[in-house]
């Protein structure tokens, strides 16, 4: 009997031509074939031609002088921005004399309060001892500072986010407009937008405030438009029925059915603004932030670490209270009577008296546990025992050197070789490949824009540090990621840590970086590593939990082992999750671009802060704008579209 024997089938020229990914290099190179001699013609190879170039320092540094001369006598700054400082001033000074007049026993008592209505006796008690803990390290009258700032700023925020993301979540056209944006507010390096700020309202209070609702208002204003634009359908139908009007069913229907989006723009708010608190005090915020930047200016770690802390304890306790209070929308009500209710406030409110009657508003002094001092001796011994000479592994000092050897420069030195059309081509091909062309199309622009700033050089250096950072911060944040989604235990553990880390101020965490590592571009990418980390980890994790449990289930009674359960079905369904992850850890990475200019990281970060320092808008502005482009293009080539998404692509 003759047998019959299957070939593999064989993908032909015709078959290979009618792939998608192959059609679109195919088109890209026949384009490059005609563009890139007649550009390699006119404007040589190399790097940025300088025809291309536009020159922004002199427009900038007329509108700066325009702003200083005018500043006290333009209608503009005497009815409207005037008005708003006063405002701004006012509400923060009422906040804090409120504050500081309830005392510190009547305010941890209110916090534990607002806690247990919240979610229990459990945060309850945490709540009071995170402002106990304020009290102890000596911090209670900037910890109260910032909290009135910080209240202000938070409120204005949600304020603003609420409303565009009114307009975002009802109207298309509106959404297409904002997006571009909120992108921009929130890329864009605060160093970058506290000159402008600084220059129309001076340093103090509303500056910083000002500068605090840029950074922080746009979560509240994507979420609110997320949650508007899923609201159920068939409930508003239901109620569009019912001859109701459009106000109607946005105030009936559509707002309390995104509620719990609208909570989760406030939590994610609450954590922005908090993470401003360091940056703000260098317009003259005040508060926390100025004790942690003075330390830092005087290389003072434990005094740093003692203003720190407070702020890490802020975000923990607001960002448990809130997502709490997400949490609990929907669910039956606890049967806490009226009178327990009553009773608790009262207690609030006798405690507040008490101290007020007996003079004990202020923290005493007595109670005050100072840190610095063991702190510093430990970052001292790390310094003189980890920084250099350590057997066999070498110090941080030598692997900083050869991170900087292996990876930092030859990454650099590749791009800044690369020919300027190359780069472009590069950028097209991974964009469109992922994407569309109008992918492609916004991604060339925003890298051709770098070149016609004038920045070019600059910014392949931030790219070259962007790259280095994003790759370990991908490569460890997924490991421990997926083992913590595989491991209920470590994922507890880990859980303060990734709170400490998330919200420690960037600042705070510079000083052991350079003790460790040195000055130079290595510490600057340890330090976006570092804060990058934590929400990669978590974005993974969340995501490997959220997979299908029927989906593994079944890949189980095929005999699946547990690393193909994760290689097969886990990590393709948690795609989606995994893109975020990447595109997190590039935003993050980003906005820490400055900050490492701060520590020799040089580039677009140091241009940013050399201009704030100097009074130089040109320099400082147009270095953050290329920040922006380059977190614009890698955004395009790192996050398919929808459509590309749902197929799977």
């Amino acid at each position: 009997m003759a047998t019959i024997t299957a070939n593999p089938p064989r993908i032909g020229l015709p078959g290979l031509l009618k792939n998608r990914v192959v059609q679109k290099l195919l088109l890209l190179a026949v384009a490059a074939a005609i563009l890139v001699p007649l550009a390699n013609a006119r404007w040589a190879s190399g790097t940025w031609p300088s025809a291309l170039t536009v020159d922004f320092s002199e427009p900038l540094a007329k509108a700066s002088d325009w702003i200083i001369d005018n500043r006290d006598s333009h209608p503009l700054f005497l009815y409207f921005f005037g008005h708003v400082s006063n405002v701004v001033v006012i509400a923060v000074r009422a906040v804090y004399l409120t504050l500081l007049a309830v005392g510190w026993a009547g305010v941890t008592a209110l916090g534990a309060l607002v806690a247990w209505r919240v979610a229990g006796v459990k945060l309850a008690l945490g709540t009071a001892v995170a402002f106990l803990a304020c009290g102890l390290l000596g911090m209670w009258v900037p910890t109260m500072q910032t909290l009135a700032l910080m209240v202000v700023a938070v409120l204005a925020s949600v304020v603003v986010g609420a409303l565009l993301g009114l307009a975002a979540g009802l109207s298309d056209r509106m959404d297409r407009v904002l997006r571009p944006v909120l992108d921009t507010m929130q890329v864009l390096p605060a160093f970058a937008y506290l000159l402008p700020v600084v220059l129309v309202f001076g340093i103090g209070v509303p500056a910083a405030v000002l500068a605090t609702v840029i950074y922080a208002a746009p979560p509240m204003a994507r979420l609110t438009a997320l949650g508007l634009r899923g609201a159920d359908k068939e409930v508003l139908e239901a109620v569009e029925s019912l001859g109701s009007t459009a106000r109607q069913r946005l105030l009936t229907a559509r707002i309390p059915l995104a509620r719990k989006e609208l909570l989760l723009g406030v939590n994610q708010t609450i954590m922005m603004a908090l993470s401003m608190a360091v940056i703000a005090a260098v317009i003259g915020a005040g508060g926390l932030g100025d004790r942690v930047y003075q330390a830092l200016a005087s290389v003072d770690v434990g005094a740093a670490l003692a203003a720190g802390i407070p702020i890490v304890l802020l975000a923990v306790v607001l960002d448990r209270v809130t997502g709490a209070a997400g949490e609990k929308l929907g669910a039956a009500p606890e049967p806490r009577g009226r009178l327990g209710r009553l009773l608790a406030l009262a207690g609030v409110v006798a405690v507040a008296v008490a101290g007020r009657l007996t003079g004990r508003l202020d923290w005493p002094d007595t109670w005050v546990v100072g840190i610095a001092e063991p702190v510093n001796r430990a970052v001292d011994w790390m310094t003189a025992h980890l920084y250099s000479g350590v057997p066999v592994i070498g110090g941080t000092a030598d692997w900083a050197g050869h991170f900087t050897t292996w990876v930092l420069d030859p990454v650099r030195d590749g791009l800044q070789g690369l020919p300027w059309w190359s780069l472009l081509l590069i950028v097209a091909a991974l964009a469109w490949v992922i994407g569309t062309w109008r992918t492609a199309l916004t991604a060339v622009l925003a890298m051709a824009a770098i070149g016609v700033l004038g920045v070019w050089k600059p910014s392949l250096d931030t790219l070259s540090q962007v790259l280095a950072a994003v790759a370990v911060t991908l490569v460890v944040g997924f490991a421990v990621g997926i083992a913590a989604a595989r491991s209920d235990r470590l994922e507890r553990a880990l859980r303060p840590v990734l709170d400490v880390f998330q919200t420690m101020p960037q600042f705070v965490y510079l000083i052991p970086v350079v003790a460790l590592f040195g000055v130079g571009r290595a510490p600057a990418v340890a330090a976006a590593i570092v804060y990058a980390l934590p929400a990669v980890v978590r974005i993974t994790t969340q995501g490997l939990r959220q997979v299908d449990p029927a989906a593994l289930e079944a890949s189980g009674s095929l005999g699946a082992t547990s690393w193909q359960q994760l290689r097969q079905v886990q990590l393709p369904l948690a795609r989606p999750a995994l893109l975020l992850a990447v595109n997190q850890g590039l935003v993050l990475v980003l906005a820490v671009v400055v900050i490492g200019g701060l520590v020799g990281g040089g580039a677009l970060g140091y241009d940013v802060v050399f201009g704030l320092a100097q009074g130089d808008l040109a320099t400082g502005l147009v270095a953050g704008v290329a920040i922006v482009c380059l977190g614009l293009m890698l955004d395009r080539v790192t996050q398919p579209t929808e459509r590309r998404a749902k197929k799977g692509a």
